[in-house]
């Protein structure tokens, strides 16, 4: 059910872009206006990453087989960091072609108005599907849904400032307005990549977990440390919208492996709660030896879960 929420989301984004860039591409023609059509070229890019997103969520929905014990869930990130190059690409194409024009002459001062409409167009429909992919990333915790919302969220902000552009060159009617809003718009799509790299890379290099994360951990380790003498070893990582946790749980020698499979699965299902999609695992070890500070009730006399 998850998976095919998140499928449809990246659907939504295909068609999307299809249409925008439909639209981009014929009025930047008309206009003969760099900055339309550098808005084109994004979209452009974007649909490549609404594709990859999509596959992306469908192949990490598949579950563990023998070639991939701990899922699929990576090809997310991998996902995320594809699109990132690609923005960046998109952008140095942009400033590229702007160079270009500030050499050459700026834009033609002609159906300035339909390249308004259209920015207007694509900002509405971008921000109302961004929304959407970004509201069902965070609910289905989607690395690839989050970069593609990422992808449109900028393109509201490019389209408002081409729009900004189009109507100084209307006010002012200098044309090389046009190409310089063009390289604005490539610097925000610049920044934009780099933070999705950052943030789609790193868990590739399997990265801890954020710490208010580990903290929700911590809690609820607080919360049982009546049962056990300590933990160690914790470790963390994120693969997709999987959390993988382990550690070291010291317990009493004289404990029951019953009892000890018990306090491992109440703590782990405790997590999970709080920490959606986790798999956990947790390594029971015995203490050296019984002593009169120990802070746990010796199970040999009594001791409940």
């Amino acid at each position: 059910m998850v998976n095919r929420e998140k499928t449809r989301a990246a659907q939504l984004s295909i068609f999307s872009n299809c249409v925008l860039i439909i639209i981009k591409l014929t009025a930047g023609i008309m206009m003969q206006s760099v900055s339309v059509i550098s808005e084109a070229v994004h979209s452009g890019i974007d649909l490549i990453a609404a594709i990859i997103a999509w596959f992306a969520v469908r192949e990490s929905g598949k579950p563990a087989d023998d070639e991939h014990h701990f899922g699929h869930g990576k090809i997310e990130n991998v996902a995320g960091t594809i699109e990132a190059v690609l923005i960046f690409g998109a952008a140095l194409y942009i400033i590229w072609d702007a160079v270009q024009k500030l050499i050459k002459g700026g834009v033609e001062l002609e159906n300035l108005g339909v390249g308004a409409v259209v920015m207007c167009i694509s900002a509405l429909a971008n921000y109302l599907v961004s929304r959407h992919l970004l509201n069902v990333a965070i609910k289905t915790d989607s690395v690839a849904l989050e970069a593609d919302a990422m992808h449109l969220r900028t393109d509201v902000y490019t389209s408002v400032g081409v729009l900004a552009g189009l109507a100084a060159i209307k006010l002012t009617g200098i044309a090389i307005l046009d190409p310089i809003v063009a390289i604005a718009v490539a610097c925000l799509i610049l920044k934009a990549a780099y933070d999705l790299t950052r943030n789609a890379f790193f868990h590739i290099l399997d990265i801890k977990l954020p710490d208010d994360e580990e903290a929700v951990i911590h809690a609820v380790m607080q919360e049982h440390s009546r049962h056990f003498l300590e933990y160690h070893k914790l470790r963390t990582r994120k693969s997709g919208h999987i959390r993988h946790i382990d550690m070291h749980l010291v317990v009493p020698k004289l404990m029951t492996v019953e009892i000890g499979h018990k306090l491992s699965h109440q703590i782990s299902a405790d997590i999970e709660k709080r920490l959606a999609h986790s798999h956990i695992l947790v390594h029971i070890e015995p203490c050296i030896g019984l002593c009169d500070s120990c802070i746990v009730a010796c199970p040999s006399k009594s001791y409940d879960i």
